[in-house]
């Protein structure tokens, strides 16, 4: 076991599936001579060669599409976007596509293509690269979605995605990085798609995922000083989504909050405030409740930018007022 940033974990899975399997390559911009932006991919080139660490034009459509046609023949291609905004060139190969050609095909065709990309909000990167577009991308029957949100998920799930017949999405985070956590090289992985407890309480559920999870586990540091024990739910995965663990921890706490960094207004938590809704009705002392992003595009400016995304301080003061309205009920 080892301690080390989030791209680490990334790059170190990469390696450990090149060297394992000589189908797997990756392919994108800038990332052979350059490493990758965020240096996931530093190094493998001088290991592998160019011919499966292959820099790219400026074209995500042709390049996604490259790695389409090349999972039909065998290959296991990770094709890198460099940020989740520039996959909208990129929507006819990964929808039409990727997503399309198993069932199409009847099963003549498996995709064993994995399709990583950064997103969310960083510093002050202006509206157009500061997009969550994951509820885009679940709405796409076939394909799958991952989002570690610590290092040792990112090594397992990305070593799981490359290993699938199926068209995975690898949904990192710009902020996660330079995260630091432990990785254990040995130790079993869970399944891709399952969801992690990070905290057990009594009180609230608290459901988030990719950046969203330290800061639902400091809002539950803060809270536990008041008395108020929050469960934390690490999602890991957005397709498929693990409801049983959700439901299971609604059962145990009779509320639920959601954090997610993506807007409101038919965004990835309208879906699962719906679904867990269905499910746990006559369970619920309260009704659901969700702290999201503004549904405006992402200011530049620094101050309104953090402000048009959940803090911490948010899921305290939404855990506070749901506690209130228990105690007012009473």
């Amino acid at each position: 076991m080892s301690e080390m940033f989030y791209w680490q974990a990334l790059n170190r899975a990469m390696d450990a599936e090149m060297a394992a399997d000589e189908t797997v390559l990756t392919l994108g911009e800038d990332v052979g001579l350059y490493g990758g932006t965020y240096r996931v991919t530093e190094g493998l080139m001088a290991k592998y060669g160019e011919w499966r660490v292959r820099d790219t034009p400026i074209s995500e459509n042709s390049f996604t599409g490259l790695g389409v046609g090349a999972a039909m023949l065998g290959l296991r291609p990770v094709v890198e976007i460099m940020t989740i905004n520039f996959a909208l060139f990129a929507m006819d190969a990964i929808v039409n596509m990727a997503a399309k050609i198993p069932f199409m095909s009847g099963g003549q065709f498996p995709m064993p293509l994995t399709i990583r990309m950064p997103g969310g909000v960083a510093k002050q990167l202006g509206a157009q690269h500061s997009q969550r577009l994951e509820h885009m991308l679940m709405n796409v029957p076939g394909l799958r979605m991952v989002v570690p949100a610590t290092p040792q998920d990112a090594y397992w799930q990305l070593r799981q995605a490359i290993r699938s017949d199926d068209p995975v999405i690898v949904l990192e985070h710009e902020l996660l990085y330079f995260s630091k956590g432990r990785v254990d090289e040995m130790v079993p992985a869970p399944p891709i798609h399952q969801a992690v407890v990070r905290r057990r309480g009594r009180d609230i559920t608290c459901v988030a995922y990719s950046r969203m999870l330290p800061l639902a586990l400091q809002a539950a540091e803060t809270l536990a000083a008041e008395g108020i024990e929050l469960t934390v739910i690490d999602l890991r995965s957005l397709s498929p989504i693990d409801w049983n663990t959700c439901i299971t921890a609604v059962e145990q706490t009779h509320r639920c909050l959601i954090v997610e960094e993506d807007c409101r207004f038919a965004g990835a938590g309208a879906e699962f405030a719906a679904t867990l809704q269905e499910h746990c009705f006559y369970l619920l002392d309260a009704p659901i409740r969700r702290v999201a992003g503004m549904d405006i595009p992402t200011p530049f400016n620094g101050t309104l930018e953090a402000a048009s995304i959940p803090r911490a301080d948010d899921i305290v003061q939404a855990a506070r007022q749901m506690m209130a309205r228990k105690e007012a009920a009473r």
